[in-house]
């Protein structure tokens, strides 16, 4: 990628597009998941495996609430939610197979209040 972040990469591909804030959102998540998945190798696969897959699960999930919050195609939007949940779903399923304690229960990322203390993780 030459060094570029996909911020730019993301907002150079849709710079004509006017969702500006959809474009920052999801080129964010992108930069954090692709940071997250950067891990040197422990030895131990299994623990890299998770590792490495939870920032991309999460990836998924950020993206998803982005197309909820700025998308306006409704078979898309129940896409979106499906990932989300199966998502969410995988994320504590490989936690648990590697011994890891799930987080406490919070609100998912579409209910209520600010999407972005959930983007914040």
């Amino acid at each position: 990628m030459l060094g570029l972040t996909a911020s730019a990469l993301l907002t150079g591909a849709v710079a004509a597009a006017p969702a500006g804030g959809y474009a920052s959102m999801v080129a964010a998540a992108m930069d954090r998941m692709m940071a997250g998945m950067m891990v040197k190798p422990s030895g131990d696969v299994d623990r890299d495996f998770v590792t490495m897959m939870l920032p991309h699960h999460q990836g998924a999930i950020d993206m998803a609430v982005a197309e909820l919050r700025y998308g306006h195609n409704e078979q898309l939007k129940r896409i979106a939610q499906e990932i989300i949940i199966d998502q969410q779903q995988e994320i504590a399923a490989m936690k648990l197979a590697i011994g890891q304690p799930l987080p406490p229960s919070t609100p998912a990322p579409t209910q209520g209040g600010d999407h972005h203390s959930h983007m914040e993780h």
